[in-house]
């Protein structure tokens, strides 16, 4: 499937950037936003950013996509926590910034540019471990929780993008483990064939996305197609 316009909200980073690849290869025109690089900026924490490239995204028609490939697990030099007693107001505060306040305010401002009257969709990454019926390690306080946060934004979203948009999705996305620089410390423990590139997770995903239509608006879904629960 070819999505006219698509939005990438953190295209500089190794899953945002093979997505807006991906995309553009398939003649899609991709207005790639991040907090650096070469596309046009934008601050998941700072609401006025995310604002100025709404507008920007807007002046040029309906957005068929938006797709969230920010994220957030620890500063360097910490860890998940693995133990309540490393449970730290900053890091909780952090996570929460960035993997539910701001793909909601994002929501905020993007999903208004989606089509009134045909297909279109709204993607956030988030995480298997968010799935609060699928915990059974515990540990990673801040990143289970934030993510777990994210998939109830995704769905109360959902509900009223029904009646807004009927013809629009608002999904979560698991990528599976990717070689980035935010898996890096915990690869070796990936089993053999289930650390993936960038490239092969984009694929992946956007072939889930291609497979939706609104009755799965308000679900997550892992790479392979498979609806992760609640």
């Amino acid at each position: 499937m070819t999505w006219r316009r698509a939005a990438v909200i953190g295209a500089s980073g190794g899953i945002g950037a093979a997505i807006a690849d991906r995309l553009e290869a398939g003649g899609t025109k991709v207005l790639q936003l991040s907090r650096s690089g070469d596309g046009a900026q934008i601050d998941l924490e700072d609401e006025k950013s995310i604002a100025d490239a709404a507008r920007l995204a807007g002046e040029d028609g309906p957005l068929d996509l938006v797709f969230v490939a920010t994220g957030f697990l620890h500063d360097e030099g910490s860890g998940p926590e693995k133990d309540w007693r490393h449970l730290e107001a900053d890091n909780l505060a952090r996570n929460f910034a960035i993997n539910v306040t701001g793909p909601a305010l994002v929501a905020k401002h993007f999903l208004p540019l989606l089509p009134d009257d045909r297909r279109g969709g709204f993607a956030a990454l988030s995480a298997r471990v968010g799935s609060i019926s699928d915990n059974r390690l515990g540990g990673w306080y801040a990143y289970r929780a934030s993510k777990a946060a994210l998939n109830m934004m995704i769905r109360s979203l959902s509900i009223e993008l029904a009646r807004k948009k009927p013809e629009a999705f608002c999904v979560g996305l698991h990528p599976g483990t990717v070689d980035t620089r935010l898996s890096e410390p915990f690869q070796r423990n990936v089993p053999e064939g289930k650390l993936f590139t960038p490239d092969y997770s984009a694929r992946m995903l956007l072939d889930v996305l291609a497979s939706l239509d609104p009755s799965d608006s308000g679900k997550c879904f892992a790479y392979d197609g498979e609806e992760i629960p609640a």
